[in-house]
């Protein structure tokens, strides 16, 4: 007979694997397995982001850390440092100690700012799979104990399940959407090298709040998500990450936003010009990337999603892709079940959001 812990983690497993199977949305998601991993890991503090599944960059976080007055730079931090960084995890968990060979120094993060938080120790977990990386999950512990290899264990073998729950999840935003776009180009937060904003168009704050919503009506929102692709600008800046500062995400309704971030102007060496984020509508292509990810269709279905938004018939797409009429109407009935779909009208409608 196991003792209490490996009990009390059994326990938790199980009730990620129920909550896994379930429809819950992006949020409740993530805060439902967070109230199941308190029962089996003790944590003070947390951050769980959303990532793009092909840049990794982050977006839509939920967290609650003490250090939100610093949070531009807490962000800059963690994308900056080299130590336990999520695009370094396989989909799993590590700790930063054992990670830092128990020297937190090491890591920027600490280093700079998390040491006069009395910050001992973090979980970091990576929900990835073969389709991409969906999030990562920060669990802080605060005058405590480092995590222990149980701690880690647990986590480890909770992770596949979370991240198929959280891909999931993110499909069933690909709905059509009632709502329309505001006219005009994309909206834009212009910030300082060190993530402070500066200025910002009128219609900023509008997407911020629905990505974003303060506790309060009179609150302002804060722009997370053009402080994470920011910070990737300037990971990738530093060498620390080559991934594009881009996410695509989930705005409301079925509708999704490309956030990207570039450095403006040419009077300064490039590390002292501000930073622009812009905000737009996801480009067609760029929707139906993510959605086919989400989706988890394999390569040769994306192929064919493709060659249905050119309009071909099954005919023409048989002819492109050197496979029978027959082979092609398989890869639909495939394509259909795992959208939830049933013709191709509805597919193109979710995949473009048209």
């Amino acid at each position: 007979m196991g003792s209490t812990a490996d009990v009390t983690y059994a326990r938790a497993r199980d009730e990620v694997a129920q909550i896994s199977r379930g429809d819950m949305n992006p949020r409740a998601l993530r805060l439902a397995v967070l109230a199941v991993i308190r029962k089996a890991v003790a944590f003070d503090a947390y951050a769980w982001l959303i990532t793009d599944p092909q840049t990794s960059v982050g977006s839509s976080p939920l967290a609650d850390v003490p250090c939100l007055p610093e949070l531009p730079q807490l962000i800059r931090l963690k994308y900056q440092t080299a130590v336990n960084r999520w695009t370094g995890l396989s989909c799993g968990a590590a700790s930063l100690v054992a990670a830092a060979a128990g020297d937190l120094s090491r890591s920027m993060m600490w280093r700079e700012m998390l040491h006069r938080y009395q910050v001992t120790d973090i979980a970091s977990s990576v929900c990835r799979d073969r389709f991409g990386c969906w999030g990562f999950l920060d669990l802080w512990r605060i005058h405590a104990t480092p995590f222990s290899q149980a701690d880690i264990g647990f986590l480890n073998q909770i992770a596949r399940p979370m991240t198929a729950a959280l891909r999931r999840s993110l499909a069933r935003t690909f709905v059509p959407s009632a709502a329309g776009w505001p006219t005009g180009g994309p909206v834009v937060l212009l910030l300082s090298p060190v993530l402070v904003v500066r200025a910002q168009t009128p219609q900023t704050q509008r997407y911020l709040r629905v990505l974003v919503p303060p506790e309060a009506e009179d609150e302002a929102p804060v722009p997370a998500s053009a402080y994470n692709v920011a910070a990737q600008l300037l990971a990738a800046e530093a060498g620390v990450d080559d991934n594009p500062p881009r996410a695509r995400v989930h705005l409301a309704d079925g509708r999704w936003l490309t956030v990207s971030a570039a450095r403006i102007g040419t009077a300064h060496a490039t590390t002292e010009r501000d930073i622009a984020v812009s905000i737009e509508r996801a480009a067609p292509h760029d929707r139906m990337t993510v959605f086919a990810r989400a989706c988890a269709l394999t390569s040769r279905e994306t192929q064919l999603l493709h060659h249905l938004t050119a309009g071909g018939s099954t005919v023409d797409i048989a002819r492109r892709m050197f496979v029978s009429e027959h082979t092609v109407q398989d890869h639909l009935k495939s394509i259909f079940n795992k959208t939830g779909t049933r013709n191709r009208r509805i597919l193109l409608a979710r995949a473009l959001g048209t």
